[in-house]
């Protein structure tokens, strides 16, 4: 099993149990399923159907606090929709289970406002706090390097990145990392297949 340094293997085991009692890592070698960046992969990772479920998002949470402890973080956030409950889940546990932890959050847009202040950041960030960018699944590392941008011609400090799946396709963390980004992963595809019969 491939997790990050200092996780709990038997946390990462049950959270990749959770997926597959949610049904949210789905197998089709037949038809496969297209991805957000166009290619067809016989593997789903569905994080916003796993993070539908309280226990999930206290899991992941609970990983996600444990493998960040030691960094300096002010906030941390991702492109909307699917970091936003990520980022949530995280910013709560924190505070209820840390001594008060406090990491504000933030959205980045897909595209700026077209009405009110016209911001494509939304939340709680201001220029040189230290962030963390999240984001469900890493497949080509788009959405993360959209956050990316976008934090950092906002003037914020970002030094890792922070996923639930890496899939292990396309370059997605050496693309991350290319960028001067760590990129933390509590699972991999290889994970999730692990709970798979027949896989």
């Amino acid at each position: 099993m491939i997790v990050s340094a200092g996780l709990p293997l038997m946390s990462t085991a049950q959270l990749a149990n959770l997926f597959r009692q949610y049904e949210a890592f789905q197998w089709d070698p037949g038809k496969g399923f297209v991805l957000a960046s166009g290619e067809t992969s016989p593997y789903y990772v569905d994080c916003r159907a796993l993070l539908a479920h309280p226990d999930a998002r206290w899991l992941v949470a609970e990983l996600a606090c444990a493998a960040i402890r030691d960094l300096p973080l002010d906030a941390l956030g991702g492109l909307e929709i699917g970091a936003i409950p990520l980022a949530t889940a995280i910013s709560d546990y924190a505070f209820a289970t840390q001594a008060r932890q406090t990491y504000r959050t933030f959205v980045v847009r897909k595209q700026a406002k077209g009405h009110g202040l016209g911001k494509r950041i939304e939340g709680a960030v201001k220029p040189n706090d230290r962030v963390l960018v999240v984001d469900d699944v890493l497949t080509s590392g788009g959405s993360l390097l959209q956050t990316l941008q976008a934090a950092r011609e906002a003037q914020l400090h970002v030094s890792h990145a922070l996923v639930i799946v890496d899939r292990q396709e396309q370059d997605g963390k050496q693309k991350i990392e290319a960028q001067g980004v760590s990129l933390i992963s509590l699972l991999t595809l290889d994970d999730l297949k692990t709970t798979q019969p027949g896989m």
